[in-house]
């Protein structure tokens, strides 16, 4: 666990200019759209193919197996929303919005709210002031940060390498809530559109569910369905950044340096840049976000053998291991908690 100062290294700026335009030049930055038009419509076959099982099923405890798969399918509609946010889709914010906001409603997920989340997360990562995916109250990042917890949060922070998972159980959740949250703050472009995309999620929903299953059964349901959807979007973003080196507040970095030196990749192949929506090229990303997602494991190649030349540290380990690292950086940031109990 470390902290980067601006002293750190030398600023980079001309370097990230260097491979950008080198970047550029591999035509990997251009749209791919027959891409995601066979992945959105495989996607949206798989998620109506989900529900109208669970419709043929009726009230079976097999449904729990159609809750497991269309928590699956919750999380590949949401890496699409993720893309579309990122301009990956289309060159418009209009095409892209109307993909992301689709999906947001189908999943029950704030697009807009996301969206003003994720690019403050992008423009300052691991940021332990301005990062908001380091602002989870229940739970610290670094040690200064556990230092300000109080109450039961102190004693979630101290034990938080064992609940991190059952926490994650509570993810999905946390995602519908904060979506609400912000639309009736006032504080969204469009927050009427927003609520009306997010009751209408909650009102089909819930209604599918009580017409369909019993009360034990529906409240079944309903807690693996969400509760492995939270676990599968906390793993997927949980790796890219979580015990890598954070950054002090008042320190200033060039944009490759910030970029690199706080993100990590995990490797697997194909079947991991399916699970993870091409997250898992977590440092081509942050230095590329609105590369199409297909595009990046191309990418990894020119920017690996560009931080090896100038001698920049690229972080790469498999999902295992990195989300050893992830439970082990969390056990030392709750270290002195323990200590002083």
């Amino acid at each position: 666990m470390s902290t980067l100062s601006s002293s750190f290294s030398p600023d980079r700026t001309e370097d990230f200019t260097a491979l950008m335009r080198e970047v550029r030049g591999s035509g990997l930055l251009e749209r791919r759209r027959r891409y995601y038009a066979v992945r959105i419509g495989l996607n949206l076959v798989a998620f109506a193919a989900g529900w109208v099982a669970f419709f043929l099923l009726g009230d079976s405890w097999w449904q729990l197996l159609t809750a497991a798969f269309l928590a699956v399918m919750c999380a590949q509609l949401a890496f699409i929303g993720h893309d579309a946010g990122h301009k990956q889709i289309f060159r418009t914010h209009r095409a892209n919005d109307l993909v992301g906001n689709l999906h947001g409603g189908l999943v029950g997920i704030g697009y807009q709210w996301w969206i003003s989340k994720h690019v403050r997360h992008h423009a300052n990562p691991n940021h332990e002031e301005d990062d908001p995916d380091l602002d989870i109250p229940l739970l610290a990042f670094s040690r200064s940060q556990a230092h300000t917890k109080s109450g039961f949060v102190r004693w979630t922070t101290k034990n938080q390498a064992f609940l991190f998972f059952p926490l994650l159980l509570l993810e999905g959740l946390n995602l519908h809530l904060a979506g609400f949250r912000a639309a009736m703050s006032g504080e969204l472009r469009a927050p009427r559109r927003e609520l009306l995309l997010l009751v209408a999620h909650v009102a089909l929903y819930v209604t599918a569910v009580v017409l369909v299953l019993s009360p034990p059964l529906a409240i079944a349901f309903i807690a693996v369905h969400q509760g492995l959807w939270g676990v599968y979007m906390g793993c997927s973003f949980a790796p890219n950044h979580k015990g890598m080196p954070t950054v002090a507040p008042g320190t200033k970095l060039d944009f490759l340096t910030k970029q690199v030196m706080t993100s990590r990749n995990v490797k697997g192949g194909r079947v991991v840049d399916f699970m993870l929506g091409g997250l898992n090229y977590q440092i081509e990303h942050h230095l590329f976000p609105n590369m199409p997602r297909p595009n990046l494991r191309h990418a990894q190649v020119m920017v690996r053998a560009f931080c090896a030349r100038n001698g920049i540290e690229y972080a790469q380990c498999g999902f295992m291991t990195s989300m050893g690292h992830v439970l082990r950086h969390l056990h030392e940031v709750g270290a002195p908690l323990r200590k002083a109990a």
